[in-house]
């Protein structure tokens, strides 16, 4: 007898007809935060207490290759709502405001329109300025399937925060014992670190405990044959080096789908098996669709899953990393599923810039310090250096992804693949990017990046990843390639230009960039002047990006150039620094204007 039923058979057998009349199958999302795979029952943890998601998993499907599309919540929910990714709309940094691109529609108004009664309950996040009230019914924390009409197909979200990092922020008595947890290779191990590592297994068994109610719940309404059921997490974990960063542990949540027996018809796979296919969040939305019988839009750029449109795997899916909070940054991953590749394009700052909500956590402001006392060995101290341009991991042998293969010579045919898909699907997405947020913000206006990024004139993106290439690749750029590229006619390829200079063994000539038409441009070639030296008209060229109160976007860019500048600022940039500080912090936690400003107050203390 079906789990779901069990203990209910009475309900069902008073239950009208009219309730089960609709061929189409009722669609039911659980959803977990900050959840990595490898913390729930089904993917063989043996500390994991998920009795819930174990039942979701009986008779079910285990999807073993399931990747996030970014490793932070509201940019991939920007991916999963539209079928895209976030990163060829625009809409990848994080709690941005963009507007999505013409004619793309959260994907429930299509369910809508085909009679399901849709339902949020209750987080959003999607990243956008777009108005999403067409896409649901209802959308709040009492919306519900049962508010539908009688017999009307559902589509119902419910999300769990209990296992959200948040919940790392404050010590709670562990149930979990510290003594039992694997630390993984890149943290110290210390009771602090076992400490964390416990509270979260005792997080995600909260939210397995409130994922259950709404199990019960549906088994009590007599429609659990009804409905197809997806439990997720919403992307990788929440401990240190996990969340934001596109490392296994970031990007590689669980994914689990019950297919009732009426509808194994529409699964990918038979029941209580393990599936290897690669999926992505952004193949979500046609999934449902497919489920439901409805139609795939154009905008989609994943593929259905299961149901009749289902379409076959691909042999490489991606992940994107941008602004994480107040730290501006920008990386891309490919996978096969065993293979992982990041590129970095940043290489002159580290993964560990200090992010005021991630040093909210015990284990991570240990791990800081221990780094600050020189205590770390060579793996756990790697995080608070610079990057390598190039990281290649063998995620079956490495799970912990701390062994970068990018330069041995047997794992080279495993890189260029890889390399050469990562390429291949920027170009194809149109990879907004490689636009600085200010940038790209300036130049969208009040319209969609993706229309910049569409214009090959304003964003030659093919000759943009080539100049990177030709700049980064090497240990130091050409001098006579670099010169070339700061005096490019392209603003974008003026700006990866100034970023190269950093590495390059004799700083070139960059003055003339301190009078460029575009803010970014100024500020880059102002930072490569000033990791070098001192120079008070660079120190001029941050000081006006601060006060310039019309371009919020380029105000943080500006206080990131400040904290990764290895002197102190002349009094009047603090000053103006310590002004945002304080009067930004009255608009809001989100505010990432202030935090930034903030943890540079205290640093110049």
């Amino acid at each position: 007898m079906s789990f779901f039923i069990r203990g209910f058979c009475f309900v069902a057998g008073v239950i009208t007809g009219a309730l089960h009349a609709a061929d189409r199958p009722n669609i039911l999302w659980v959803v977990t935060e900050d959840n990595v795979a490898t913390t729930v029952g089904p993917y063989g943890d043996p500390l994991a207490r998920t009795p819930n998601i174990n039942r979701i998993a009986a008779g079910g499907i285990v999807f073993d290759r399931c990747y996030s599309a970014s490793a932070v919540c509201a940019p991939t929910r920007s991916s999963i709502i539209t079928g895209r990714f976030a990163s060829s709309m625009g809409t990848q940094h994080m709690r941005s405001q963009r507007p999505l691109p013409e004619g793309v529609k959260f994907f429930p108004e299509y369910l809508r329109a085909a009679g399901y009664f849709t339902t949020n309950n209750a987080k959003t996040d999607y990243n956008t300025s777009s108005d999403w009230d067409s896409a649901w019914n209802e959308n709040s924390k009492r919306a519900h399937w049962r508010h539908r009409a009688l017999g009307q197909p559902f589509f119902a979200i419910f999300n769990f925060e209990q296992s959200h990092e948040s919940n790392l922020h404050k010590r709670t008595p562990l149930v979990t014992d510290p003594a039992k947890v694997r630390v993984p290779a890149y943290l110290p191990d210390t009771p602090t670190v076992r400490a964390d590592i416990a509270q979260y297994y005792d997080c995600v068994a909260r939210a397995d405990e409130a994922l259950g109610k709404i199990l019960d719940q549906l088994a009590e309404d007599g429609l659990a044959e009804d409905t197809i059921i997806f439990y997720y997490g919403d992307h990788g974990g929440a401990v240190s080096r996990s969340k934001r960063f596109l490392y296994e542990n970031g990007t590689h949540p669980p994914l689990i789908a019950h297919f009732p027996k009426k509808y194994q018809h529409l699964a990918p796979a038979a029941p209580d098996s393990h599936f290897g296919e690669l999926v992505n969040f952004v193949d979500f939305a046609p999934t449902v669709l497919s489920l439901a019988g409805v139609s795939l839009p154009a905008q989609f750029q994943g593929r259905a899953i299961a149901g009749p449109a289902r379409a076959a795997a691909p042999t490489y899916t991606f992940s994107f990393r941008d602004r994480m909070d107040e730290r501006y940054d920008l990386a891309r991953a490919a996978t096969d599923g065993r293979y992982r590749y990041i590129r970095n394009y940043y290489p002159s700052q580290p993964w560990g810039q200090h992010l005021d909500f991630l040093w909210r956590q015990a284990s991570m402001a240990e791990w800081a310090s221990l780094h600050a006392a020189g205590k770390l060995n060579a793996v756990q101290r790697a995080f608070f250096e610079f990057k390598p341009v190039e990281e290649l991991f063998d995620c079956a042998n490495d799970p912990d992804n701390v062994r970068n293969l990018a330069g041995e010579p047997s794992a080279r045919p495993h890189l260029l693949r890889l390399r050469a898909a990562l390429r291949g699907h920027q170009l194809a997405i149109r990879d907004t990017g490689f636009m600085p947020e200010p940038l790209m913000i300036n130049w969208a206006e009040k319209a969609s990046p993706a229309l910049v990024a569409a214009d090959e004139t304003r964003y030659p993106l093919s000759r943009v990843l080539d100049t990177i290439d030709a700049l980064q690749q090497p240990a130091s750029p050409d001098a006579k390639a670099l010169a070339a590229a700061l005096r490019a006619p392209e603003a974008v390829i003026r700006y990866w230009a100034a970023v190269a200079a950093l590495r390059a063994e004799t700083l070139p000539d960059v003055t003339p960039l301190l009078r460029d038409a575009e803010t970014v441009v100024r500020l880059a070639a102002a930072e490569a002047i000033l990791r070098r030296g001192e120079n008070a008209n660079a120190w001029s060229v941050i000081e006006a990006a601060l006060k310039d109160a019309t371009r919020s976007e380029g105000r943080l860019f500006a206080v990131n150039v400040v904290a990764r500048i290895p002197r102190q600022a002349p009094a009047s940039v603090l000053g103006v620094i310590a002004s945002l500080a304080k009067t930004s912090a009255a608009n809001g936690a989100e505010n990432y204007t202030a935090r930034a400003a903030e943890d540079l107050v205290r640093s110049a203390h």
